[in-house]
């Protein structure tokens, strides 16, 4: 492990690079930018102009933004040389301000990573934090990612790899590390071929086979494996009398999927009634969520799911004491409730206590919890329903937000 002091120089080293920001402005982003590339970077946030850029706003502790700074930022600004045609995905991971980072999937199959690395989640073979996007090592033609609080997962010719943390078995290659230690290099999962899909919570991952089974690894504290027990696995285990699953939305400590049918199956954690099945219990088995049909996708947030439908309208359910569901209240919701005025929504995603969405127009509008600028506003106050991000034709495609975390991407 890093000493303090090692840590430290690393900062300050962060300060001399030419792309360091002691603002939290996108004038002052989009200048270094320009430094360092040679490329005119965006002039302002939230102008609705497209540029080639991935964004990102929010806690910046650990470099998590990518902007070869530590300083949190509350307007969108570009990640360091990370163009935006490059990126197929991008997965963010950490829990509360510190320990964010990121994982970007390229569109050639390699894959970067910043941000905090106390367990070796950037998969560079290090355990020194890095403020800029860099190559995980080894890992080449991989075919999609995920990210959990301190770990990642990557999908490769029906295989799947993980670093980082290991101290529930999360990495599912048969081992359990200490609490304070991890893999830096990625490291195959036993036992699981034919894999379409992966997905990480906060300390337990998921893979969807080809057959349309789950299999579950990790932490089970709370029974997000739908194992049925609570035990800990540090290899794949099948979620029993689970089929026709099409896509995995796991949240920090509580699992769901959407099936063939375009219902919702959720298990784990329930105590913010983020099972949707109109209690707090929690449950180790796979329950029906109510009052919810014609999901077109789903997206699990850390402690609030959000469920898209074939009308472009949403409906999210779980936690809401920051108003992260965006129903103008601070009320937990344990059945699925719409979210009124929020139309043609192409995507959502939900850090722990905000959610950021993406509309039919090319903009971005955020609400929730505020402190660190995660709404990217250019305040820290917090808002109980959307406010504008990035305005219209903007450009962007796709959103992330940090697993358990206070920062956003949108890419």
């Amino acid at each position: 492990m890093p000493s303090m002091k090692t840590k430290q120089t690393e900062r300050t080293d962060m300060r001399a690079r030419p792309g360091w920001r002691s603002t939290c402005g996108a004038v002052a982003a989009a200048a270094a930018l320009a430094t360092l590339t040679g490329t005119v970077a965006p002039a302002a946030a939230g102008a609705g102009v497209s540029d080639p850029w991935v964004y990102s706003w929010g806690q910046n502790a650990s470099g998590e933004l990518g902007n070869g700074s530590v300083v949190e930022q509350h307007t969108p600004g570009p990640v360091q040389g990370l163009a935006r045609e490059d990126v197929k995905e991008l997965g963010a991971g950490g829990a509360g301000n510190t320990g964010g980072f990121a994982v970007a999937l390229l569109k050639n199959g390699t894959l970067k990573s910043w941000g905090d690395n106390k367990y070796g989640q950037l998969g560079n073979g290090s355990t020194l934090a890095r403020s800029f996007p860099a190559a995980v090592t080894g890992l080449h033609d991989a075919k999609s990612i995920a990210v959990g609080c301190w770990h990642a997962l990557a999908l490769k010719g029906g295989r799947v790899w993980a670093w980082g943390r290991n101290d529930n078995g999360q990495l599912g290659d048969g081992t359990t590390g200490a609490k304070d230690t991890g893999a830096a290099k990625p490291v195959p999962v036993q036992g699981l071929d034919k894999v379409k899909a992966v997905a990480a919570g906060c300390n337990f991952s998921m893979a969807l086979r080809q057959d349309g089974t789950v299999w579950t690894w990790g932490a089970n504290d709370r029974g997000q494996l739908g194992l049925g027990t609570n035990a800990v696995h540090n290899t794949p285990q099948k979620v029993p009398e689970l089929g026709d699953v099409t896509a995995l939305a796991p949240g920090s400590l509580h699992s769901a999927v959407l099936t063939a049918d375009h219902t919702v199956q959720a298990w784990g954690a329930g105590s913010s009634g983020q099972l949707g099945n109109d209690g707090v219990a929690d449950s180790s088995t796979p329950v029906a969520v109510k009052h919810l049909e014609g999901v077109e996708k789903l997206v699990g947030g850390a402690h609030t799911d959000f469920a898209l439908l074939s009308d472009g309208s949403v409906k999210g359910w779980g936690s809401n004491n920051n108003g992260q569901l965006g129903d103008g209240t601070t009320t937990n919701r344990t059945t699925a409730m719409p979210i009124d005025g929020l139309k043609g929504v192409q995507d959502v995603v939900s850090g722990q206590r905000h959610t950021v969405a993406l509309l039919d127009d090319h903009s971005v509008v955020a609400w929730g919890f505020n402190a660190n600028g995660q709404l990217g506003n250019g305040s820290t106050e917090s808002a109980g329903k959307p406010a504008t991000t990035l305005a219209a034709n903007s450009g962007v495609q796709h959103l992330a937000a940090g697993r358990n975390a206070n920062f956003t991407f949108a890419y």
